[in-house]
């Protein structure tokens, strides 16, 4: 029998390095802040920059466009430096760069990458992905805003002619914040030759006639998050607004969601963290009948499962990342990563929720109280088994890919 060898997605002295610098700045730029930004709703839009300036918006951006160059791993290892401290800020990052430069990135012309990434770079600026709609939330091809192009270049590859766009989106990240300066919206632009609705992807900065960004959210967690839905009501943008080809919108949708997924994995590891230290000092130090209560198994066996649980899905997670970088070289396969991502973040998110319902029976009543970080842990959780895919989603994905029937 073949040996299977060592991991090959065991984190380089690099990756730790890198880990170590972000933790530093969580705890001392972030945790004294975030039961203030909670309480208030306060989204930390003074923070942004000292984000951009450690490098974390662009640490999968060529140098070219100010970013560092580096590979996804090191994007989820602050993301869950970061989601271990605060899930708020942690989502803030993670759509940041999955949903908002990513698709720039990835399928933008190079004068759009031009205009738009050094800002976002630097953060300076935010992006976001308008995608999810009142009627359309894990059915994305149900999409009803529509997009149509008038006047000259009716190619949509020329400058003369110009998008018209008329719909809504909800529950869209960083779509609202001061520094926003463009929502990548996706639209039916015109009906295949199968009949089928053809969905383009279209830029829309901030500040276009009729465009609006409608009231924020009153979320049941993440409360320093930014989230909004959007309206369009005949907002005309350039023709050369459109995000790569014609009718790709929705492959391109796709192909952005599988690296989010494995970034919210990265981001619920984080939490399950969270949870697992909170649990382990708490347990040793609260005392009941003239003991810790981490002495009685029924509190430390509790414990002992999350760190299980911990430690399976940062596994899972960072072997879904080594595999995306691994797929980027060339070395792997697309399907892989959508198989590994799909699996990495059914089971962190699960796993992150739990977290938080065992540190809350771990704390007791004060579990209860807003003073003790683990209530806005419990809060926050259940998000994760929700955006960029449900869990339901991710079953279907994955049997998919087991090869069962569609």
């Amino acid at each position: 029998m073949a040996s299977l060898g060592t991991a090959a997605f065991e984190l380089s002295k690099e990756h730790q390095d890198f880990r170590a610098l972000v933790r530093e700045f969580a705890s001392e730029q972030v945790a004294p802040h975030v039961a203030r930004w909670d309480r208030e709703h306060h989204f930390p839009v003074e923070l942004m920059p000292q984000l951009g300036e450690l490098g974390l918006f662009g640490l999968v951006v060529p140098e070219e466009y100010g970013g560092a160059g580096a590979d996804f791993t090191s994007l989820c290892v602050a993301i869950e430096e970061l989601g271990r401290v605060d899930q708020s800020v942690g989502i803030t990052l993670s759509a940041a760069v999955g949903l908002g430069i990513n698709p720039i990135l990835t399928f933008g012309s190079a004068e759009q990458k031009q205009r738009w990434l050094p800002d976002l770079v630097a953060g300076r600026a935010l992006a976001a992905f308008g995608l999810t709609e009142p009627d359309a939330g894990s059915d994305a091809a149900a999409t009803r805003t529509r997009a149509r192009l008038v006047g000259e270049g009716q190619d949509g590859e020329g400058q003369d002619g110009a998008w018209v766009i008329d719909g809504a989106k909800a529950f869209i990240t960083n779509s609202g914040t001061d520094i926003t300066s463009v929502v990548t919206v996706t639209a039916r632009t015109g009906t295949t030759a199968d009949g089928k609705p053809e969905i383009s992807a279209i830029l829309v900065p901030s500040g276009t006639p009729g465009f609006t960004v409608e009231p924020a959210y009153d979320k049941l967690g993440w409360h320093a998050s930014d989230t909004h839905g959007l309206s369009f009501d005949n907002v005309r943008v350039p023709a050369a607004s459109l995000l790569g080809a014609r009718g790709q919108g929705l492959r391109q949708f796709l192909k952005t969601l599988d690296d989010g997924r494995i970034a919210i994995a990265a981001l619920a590891v984080g939490l399950a963290q969270a949870c697992l230290d909170a649990s382990a000092s708490y347990a040793s130090t609260r005392v009941a009948f003239g003991r810790p209560i981490g002495a009685n198994q029924g509190v430390s066996f509790a414990v002992a499962d999350l760190a299980v649980s911990v430690e399976a899905a940062r596994l899972l997670t960072y072997k879904a990342a080594w595999l995306k970088d691994e797929h980027h070289a060339g070395r792997r396969s697309a399907g892989e990563v959508k198989q590994a991502a799909a699996i990495a973040k059914l089971y962190s998110t699960e796993a992150a929720v739990s977290a938080t319902r065992v540190a809350t029976q771990v704390f007791g009543g004060n579990g209860f109280m807003e003073e003790y970080p683990v209530a806005r842990f419990y809060r926050d959780a259940k998000i994760l088994e929700i955006g960029e895919g449900t869990s339901e989603i991710q079953r279907l994905v994955i049997a998919r890919g087991l090869g069962l029937p569609a």
